[in-house]
């Protein structure tokens, strides 16, 4: 008690109030003017001056029952008023019994509780009285040695916290609190159910102290945290005792959570409570029962996540590390509770940031998916700054490697987690803050680089680029408002300020996801017009058409779908609703003249009607919409890409970039800006603006000549660039003038201008000259033709035959290099490439006419010479490697180009070895962009089905890439043909694959060679061979040894030997499969081009009985057991062979002289201009998704080690594969 002891005084003060308060005659009002008044004069004596005897009176008067049990509230107020002034004069000595004062409390907190509702309820002065009374003298601990106080702190702990509850002023509960405190610091031991009543407010998990009631139990917590801690530890060792002691079920443990509930509230709260029941929570982690290690896991993580989590691991840190150890635990699910405590962790624990870490970059790592996802999603929660300042850019690339996880819910959150971050970083970055843009702007690149990995990654990677990388500007207001403004300046400088920090491959996939890449219509728009077709299934006319047409196209629609079955179901939903709407709205998402806002406006509209009416085909239409529509770049671009042009802001050169791809791929964007583009060119000061928008003019009115209103002055000026010296600007001038209608006469005057000027001009002129002279020759033909017969004596004669002189010193230049970058080659030499394209470009004008054999056949002679002879005209030509590599690269691809042309293929198909063989050349550039080539125009079917045995012949390069593209372009086709395509595409070109490796110039029946090119027929394998298609590729392998070769008996037993290889592994391919290996039932027809029948049937009986094979490759081929892996193995050393009887094989090239390090120099790394490259005429290159739908895609001429090559006998042929195979060696 702190109440004030009695000392004695003269100036004694005695209550003169003598007036009886108890009587059967008082009235109501009487009585309560008579309390008042005892209540005035009690309150104002002084409990040290007061005389207690004066007051024995009323101090029995006032317990009567009369008054206690009156009805009118006042009296009783005024009552209790007095009573407690009695208590508080007679203090420390309480002047009633037992009896007497537990009805005297509880008196009181009858009328507490009833009166105080507010302050303007009736005595809401004297129940204030009463409450500070009791809390000041602190009589209330009195109850304490009363024979049943434990029921009575019950009750008053009850009523207090039922009281707290309404809007009472803070000074009551004030006062509340002090009595709680002073009752539990009084008593000798706390009741239960006081401690149940406590702790039962903090029971809601949504409690905050905003909440009186919990407010108050925070209060009387902290203060009397000394007593209370060994009562809590008991409480909670009753609940986990008694829970304990049956666990059957998960309805058993709910005790236990709820407890440990209790627990994480008082950790916030009240943490001095919990000095005892935190080691008891250490216990627990290591009990055997998994739902018990489950709730402390997560009790104890939620726990050092919060604020003051730093202090509690400081004051337990054994409990610390013992819960740090459950990232061992055996069960996944305590794991998971682990890891998805982590996010406080990393934000609330900075000190111990890299113990944290390692624990997550462990678990990234852990065998269960759930696990690996829940560490991404760690990531996906935290802020900006917890990002910066306490996650290390390390860790953020290890989580971008779960990118690639093999479960999708992994992949989804790494790559969310990535996308969210840098949505959060972006306006950081765009300001060029160096810390964000050092941890942050290698995010888009990666994400990218991710989705060209793998089909499964592929959407998850496009949709966090869409949701969070390049986000549609203000979708949230445009789903509810019907005029939405957008920046549109501000969305293109997204795009720009990204591509900043992306490397060349980023950058060829974010354009490619932009879908502007592709011919028009799509097949989104097919798909579109399909379901207007279909009408919902009432159709008028050619009804079966109509619905195969459909099916058809959503079956190939849906195989490019993460779940194409799925995908098939939704789309046939759509198609089956008819709503009218939604096609109205599709329609505008796929137009590409819709801007942004109609684009932004749409695209909500059509995904929100989605929901509401086919829900479970949300995500397929949203995957749709998103590949359909013009999202990340669109017509409301063009101002803003041309503006960063212009004024060669930091982001011109994305700018250029995203111009030049629009121009190629989509230029009926620039209608609307074609005024625009005018004006640009007119800025002759600024050379890349005028080349940018000269190349916009020409693809626009290529593909639009209604667009070609040009006034005289812009002609004039388009006449002189053709003539000028710029060949970027004066080609596509020339493309300009050759689209323009009825403007024929200006081709006709530039090609005899150049004409004139051909002998006389520069290097720098005959560049620009004949890139013009390319297009004019491929376009407008006729006005080539007026001086074709100069011309082409010039460009042969005089160009390409003629020897010129090295600009650069050979002292100066690097002679082991086969490479050069495009602005390092002299200008003569493009010269010389250009010619090369002028031919080919005649030859492809001329293809439908009479004469066109007749213009083809010596340019088709000549690219095959410059492939015989390795990019000469002779063999002993003087032209550099670096040259050489250029000139048989153009060759090569010219011929693909002419091989579309069915006149010409088949005289190409005669050197098709040497065409072939050119995937094996010894340049690593030479290859790749061959390569490239060839799969964009396998992509689109304009070449013969042959030509898809190329990229077989890749399985020995050194280079990942090269191999990769050709994985990447045969998986996706396989997977993209119909059935039956896929037999002509694929199955029966293996017998053209091994007639292939019969000529091939490394073939030899030696045991080495033989697996060596055992290794080709296993990549085709690999690839193409399935229990479908087994019985068939077998059957063609048999077939292959009941015909002769076409050109000799050499070659013959070369088909022979490859025919007996080839059964053998398919034989161990379907044992090693558990495959049935049926005879096929069907006929085949070989192709008569290749081979031939043979004479009689003696000749047949002879060899099918005859083994071709040696007996040491029949031995080891006997060894193999199941399916072998066809990767590369070491090579081994073999020397040339020497030229056999029919066609010679290709010529040794000279090997270079091989560096004291033994490694060959690496090529510059330059971002420069690809003038000689058959991919920067639009109208020659198809789309490839193909080879970019799955597989890794890199730019084509990006810089690689050149491949070298030693060898000992200089006379003596061998094979290019030989060639590459050992310069992969020299440089592993």
């Amino acid at each position: 008690m702190v109440a004030k002891t009695r000392t004695s005084n003269s100036t004694v003060k005695k209550l003169t109030f003598n007036e009886k308060i108890v009587g059967k005659s008082l009235s109501t009002d009487t009585l309560l003017k008579k309390l008042k008044a005892l209540h005035t004069e009690l309150a104002e004596l002084d409990q040290e001056l007061v005389d207690v005897n004066a007051l024995s009176s009323v101090r029995t008067q006032l317990i009567n029952t009369s008054l206690l049990l009156h009805k009118d509230r006042g009296v009783k107020a005024y009552t209790a008023c007095c009573l407690a002034d009695i208590l508080r004069l007679y203090a420390p000595d309480a002047p009633y019994t037992h009896t007497e004062l537990r009805d005297i409390f509880q008196f009181f907190f009858r009328q507490l509780s009833a009166g105080l509702k507010g302050a303007d309820s009736p005595y809401y002065n004297e129940y204030f009285h009463l409450l500070e009374s009791l809390s000041t003298v602190k009589s209330i601990v009195l109850v304490c040695d009363l024979p049943q106080a434990d029921a009575l702190m019950t009750e008053i702990f009850r009523e207090f916290f039922g009281l707290v509850r309404r809007d009472i002023a803070k000074k009551i509960e004030l006062f509340i609190a002090d009595i709680l405190v002073a009752l539990i610091d009084e008593c000798q031991s706390l009741p239960s159910d006081v401690l149940d009543t406590i702790m039962a407010q903090f029971m809601d998990k949504h409690a905050r102290l905003d909440q009186p009631a919990y407010r108050l139990a925070v209060q009387v917590c902290n203060a009397t945290s000394d007593k209370l801690q060994r009562h809590v530890c008991q409480y909670f060792t009753d609940i986990i005792v008694t829970s304990a002691r049956d666990l059957d079920s998960d309805s058993d443990f709910d005790e236990i959570r709820t407890a440990h509930d209790l627990v994480k509230q008082l950790s916030c709260s009240c943490p001095s409570l919990l000095h005892s029941v935190i080691p008891q929570l250490e216990e627990e982690l290591r009990v055997d029962q998994v739902q018990v290690r489950l709730i402390v896991t997560q009790a104890l993580g939620e726990m050092f996540a919060e604020k003051g989590g730093a202090d509690l691991v400081r004051k337990y840190p054994t409990t610390w590390n013992v819960w740090l150890m459950r990232k061992n635990d055996k069960a996944a699910a305590v794991r998971l509770k682990l890891v998805e405590s982590a996010k406080g962790l990393l934000s609330n624990l900075p000190d111990l940031r890299e113990t944290v870490e390692d624990m997550l970059q462990l678990k990234l790592l852990d065998p269960d998916e759930k696990v690996r996802a829940a560490v991404c999603k760690v990531y996906s929660q935290i802020d900006y700054e917890t990002a910066l300042h306490y996650v290390s850019e390390a860790q953020l690339r290890a989580i971008a490697g779960r990118g690639m996880d093999k479960k999708h819910a992994v992949r989804v959150e790494a790559l969310n987690a990535l996308g969210k971050l840098y949505s959060l970083a972006y306006p950081e970055i765009e300001n060029g803050d160096l810390s964000a843009v050092r941890h942050f702007s290698w995010i888009p690149n990666e994400i990218l680089h991710i989705s060209n990995m793998t089909h499964e990654a592929k959407s998850a990677a496009e949709q966090v680029i869409v949701d969070y990388v390049f986000p549609l500007p203000a979708s949230s207001a445009a789903s509810t408002s019907k005029s939405v403004e957008v920046d549109e300046a501000a969305w293109t400088d997204r795009l720009l300020n990204t591509m900043q920090h992306l490397d060349d491959r980023a950058v060829n996939a974010i354009l490619n996801m932009s879908w502007i890449k592709g011919s028009r219509p799509t097949v989104y728009d097919h798909f579109l017009q399909a379901c207007i077709q279909n009408n919902g299934g009432v159709i008028d006319e050619n009804e079966e058409s109509v619905i195969q047409r459909l099916s058809a196209v959503i079956k190939h629609l849906s195989r490019q779908f993460p779940d194409p079955q799925k995908a098939a179901d939704d789309l046939q939903t759509f198609a089956r609703a008819n709503e009218n709407r939604l096609y109205k709205l599709l329609k505008t998402c796929m137009d590409p003249q819709s801007d942004l806002k109609s684009i932004v406006k749409a695209s909500n509209e059509f995904l929100r009607r989605v929901e509401q009416s086919h829900e479970s085909a949300l995500p397929t239409m949203t995957i749709l919409l998103r590949r359909s529509s013009l999202r990340i770049i669109n017509q409301s671009s063009i101002s803003t890409l041309i503006r960063r042009v212009q004024k060669s802001s930091p982001t011109s050169t994305q700018a250029q970039q995203v111009l030049t791809f629009i121009s190629k791929h989509c230029p009926v964007l620039y209608k609307a800006h074609i005024s625009e583009l005018t004006k640009a060119i007119a800025d002759e000061k600024n050379t890349v603006l005028v080349e940018v928008g000269m190349q916009a003019l020409a693809a626009a009115v290529r593909a639009d000549d209604s667009l070609a209103v040009f006034d005289t002055r812009t002609l004039e000026r388009v006449m002189r660039f053709a003539l000028g010296e710029s060949p970027r600007v004066a080609k596509s001038a020339a493309r300009l003038l050759v689209f323009l209608k009825g403007h024929e006469d200006s081709c006709v005057e530039i090609v005899e201008s150049i004409s004139d000027k051909l002998s006389e001009a520069t290097p720098e002129h005959l560049v620009a000259h004949t890139t013009v002279l390319a297009q004019i020759a491929h376009f407008q033909p006729d006005a080539f033709e007026h001086k074709s017969d100069t011309i082409m004596a010039f460009l042969i004669k005089k160009l390409l035959m003629g020897r010129h002189q090295q600009d650069q010193d050979p002292e100066d230049m690097d002679v082991d290099a086969d490479w050069e970058e495009d602005d390092d080659v002299a200008p003569i030499q493009q010269a010389r490439i250009l010619a090369l394209k002028v031919c080919r470009n005649r030859c492809l004008a001329h293809a439908s006419t009479e004469t066109a054999l007749e213009v083809a056949t010596p340019v088709l002679k000549m690219f095959s010479t410059l492939l015989e002879h390795s990019g000469s005209y002779s063999a002993d030509a003087p032209d550099s490697l670096q040259v050489k590599s250029r000139m048989r690269l153009q060759a090569a691809v010219s011929l693909l180009h002419l091989s579309t042309v069915e006149a010409f293929s088949n005289v190409i198909n005669t050197n098709f070895l040497w065409l072939a063989l050119t995937v094996q050349d010894p340049c690593y550039h030479v290859r790749i962009i061959f390569l490239t080539k060839l799969v964009s125009l396998l992509t689109v079917r304009k070449l013969a089905p042959r030509f898809n045995t190329i990229p077989f012949l890749t399985i020995h390069d050194p280079e990942a890439s090269v191999r990769n593209r050709a994985t990447a372009y045969i998986s996706f086709v396989s997977k993209s043909l119909t059935p039956a395509a896929r037999v002509d595409q694929l199955e029966i070109i293996f017998i053209r694959l091994l007639h292939l490796l019969a000529h091939h110039p490394d073939f030899a029946t030696a045991h080495e060679n033989m697996q060596e090119m055992a290794k080709y027929i296993e990549f085709y394998l690999d690839l193409i061979v399935s229990s479908e298609n087994i019985s068939f590729l077998y059957h063609l392998t048999m077939k292959a040894k009941t015909v002769r070769d076409a050109e000799s008996h050499t070659y013959s037993e070369n088909l022979y030997a490859m025919s007996e290889l080839a059964q053998e592994l398919i034989r161990t391919r379907a044992q090693g499969r558990s495959w049935t290996l049926q005879s096929y039932p069907g006929k085949v027809k070989l192709p008569s081009d290749i081979l031939r029948a043979l004479p009689n049937p003696e000749a047949a009986s002879k060899i099918l009985k005859t083994q071709y094979l040696s007996e040491e490759t029949v031995a080891w081929l006997k060894e193999i057991k199941g399916h072998r892996p066809s990767g590369p193995t070491k090579e081994k050393k073999r020397e040339p062979r020497e030229a056999k009887e029919g066609k010679s094989p290709p010529v040794k090239r000279k090997a270079s002289r091989p560096r004291a390090n033994g490694a060959p120099k690496r090529a510059k790394t330059k971002k420069s201009a690809r003038w000689n490259s058959d991919q920067s005429e639009s109208e020659e290159v198809p789309s490839s998704d193909g080879s970019e739908e799955d597989g890794q895609t890199e730019n084509a001429t990006s810089p690689k080690r050149s491949m070298k090559t030693k060898m000992g006998v200089e006379n003596r042929q061998s094979g290019r594969r030989n060639l590459v195979e050992k310069q992969g060696q020299k440089h592993r």
